[in-house]
């Protein structure tokens, strides 16, 4: 029977080619996003090159009682899930902490905390019923290294980053691994999200650099989920060979 992997922000980026590499690699998968959309044109792509089953949940993880809801309430052939993918997150706009907009800030904690929490519980205790599981968070090198007007976002990820450290802890007994990958520049919507539309701006985040791409996150998280099962990958940071951390570059 084919394992069930669940992806978070399946919409694009890192999501999306999770979704893709486990797809061809012959895993049915449940898709959750905002836009719904776009996870049927992903289902419908991915059945039709993967003959891959897909079950779409388009449900925004900020919405607790939808989100606890749905999950809680899967189809009884979808609750064996596998794989979560914790992937839903963004930043919201860069500016020095004093002038930040704090309707950004709230935005940011309320999918990147909060969302990120409604999901990992209510997934977990799927997987604590079938006393197997793996629980791969979706971290940042801004968990790991403070950077300028990074303020709300960088903590967001350090929040994410004890989270990883305390789910592993509570959830030894299940037998559940605990993965964070922690992606360095990775060129996906992520910067067009931060900076509200202006592609100028956003593009220019990448300048110089020969940044990761989303299939080398997805080739990374699929990794991780391939080890013996005694076997678990707590952390892994991965950038670009120009980058040393959430500050330091070296651009061309």
């Amino acid at each position: 029977m084919s394992s069930i992997v669940f992806i978070t922000g399946a919409t694009s980026g890192f999501g999306q080619s999770c979704a893709r590499k486990f797809a061809s690699t012959g895993h049915k998968l449940i898709l959750n996003g905002r836009r719904k959309e776009r996870l049927e044109a992903l289902a419908t792509e991915l059945k039709n090159t993967y003959q891959t089953e897909s079950l779409i949940l388009p449900i925004d993880v900020r919405n607790q009682e939808e989100i606890t809801t749905a999950i809680a309430n899967l189809p009884s052939a979808w609750t064996r899930i596998e794989i979560l993918i914790n992937n839903a997150g963004l930043a919201a706009g860069r500016d020095y902490f004093e002038e930040a907009n704090l309707d950004d800030w709230n935005q940011m904690i309320d999918t990147n905390i909060k969302g990120f929490l409604y999901v990992s519980q209510a997934v977990s205790k799927w997987m604590a019923v079938h006393q197997k599981g793996h629980i791969v968070n979706i971290g940042s090198t801004a968990g790991q290294v403070v950077y300028e007007k990074g303020n709300a976002y960088c903590a967001t990820k350090y929040a994410v980053d004890a989270l990883n450290q305390s789910m592993r802890i509570d959830l030894l007994r299940h037998g559940i691994k605990v993965t964070a990958v922690n992606p360095g520049a990775a060129e996906t919507e992520f910067s067009l999200v931060r900076f509200k539309g202006d592609a100028t701006t956003a593009s220019k985040v990448y300048d110089g650099l020969k940044p990761l791409t989303p299939e080398d996150v997805a080739d990374v998280i699929y990794f991780t989920t391939t080890l013996p099962s005694h076997v678990c990958i707590n952390d892994l940071t991965v950038t670009c060979v120009q980058q040393a951390d959430s500050v330091y570059f070296h651009r061309k």
